[in-house]
């Protein structure tokens, strides 16, 4: 279950990459760049720190035909439908909530402290979507612009650490924890919230 979990957050960034591509008026090399730019950067940094080798997508034949396929199915459904504009910001938050979760689990897994817990889950989260904004020329990138971003996948893995510490079965806490984060997302972009902000002088 947990596993199917990750690959549709991991489809959710391999779109989110192909519409941010598409967006910046990229051609379709360009889309399928960021699609696997977007689905496996921020697992990558976190095997990274943890020193775990192989990194986990150089031997998962799947993960790859997958984020390959979710591309160029988007690009192709692009030719012939154009997107509400905020569907990438839908669809990353998505790909944000399973993300942050899977992160939050390995790092665990991995036996970090409860501080880099939250560290590694964030980063696995944000790498992604960072990479991804700065590739297609936006800057500042998303994580930058919108507060309740990184704030949302802080608490999501803050959720699923509690939940793990308290016996919480893998999967019902991984289910809760996405929610969380996209709850937060969803309501942040509905209502437009954001942190407070320094008064300027």
């Amino acid at each position: 279950m947990l596993h199917v979990l990750y690959l549709v957050g991991v489809s959710a960034f391999a779109a989110s990459g192909v519409l941010a591509a598409h967006r910046a008026n990229m051609d379709p090399f360009g889309g399928l760049v960021l699609a696997f730019a977007a689905a496996i950067s921020g697992g990558t940094l976190r095997d990274l720190i943890l020193d775990r080798h192989p990194l986990y997508w150089t031997h998962d034949w799947v993960l790859l035909t997958i984020i390959a396929c979710v591309g160029a199915a988007t690009m192709a459904f692009l030719r012939f439908r154009a997107l509400p504009q905020r569907t990438l910001l839908v669809v990353d938050a998505v790909g944000l909530s399973v993300v942050t979760v899977i992160g939050a689990r390995a790092a665990i897994g991995a036996g970090a402290t409860p501080v880099a817990v939250l560290i590694l889950s964030v980063l696995t989260g944000v790498a992604g979507e960072v990479i991804r904004d700065v590739l297609c020329g936006e800057f500042p990138p998303l994580l930058l612009r919108e507060d309740v971003y990184a704030t949302a996948a802080l608490a999501g893995a803050l959720c699923y650490l509690l939940l793990d510490r308290a016996g919480v079965a893998a999967t019902p806490a991984a289910v809760a924890s996405a929610g969380v984060v996209f709850a937060l997302r969803m309501g942040a972009m509905y209502f437009g919230l954001h942190l407070p902000r320094p008064r300027r002088t």
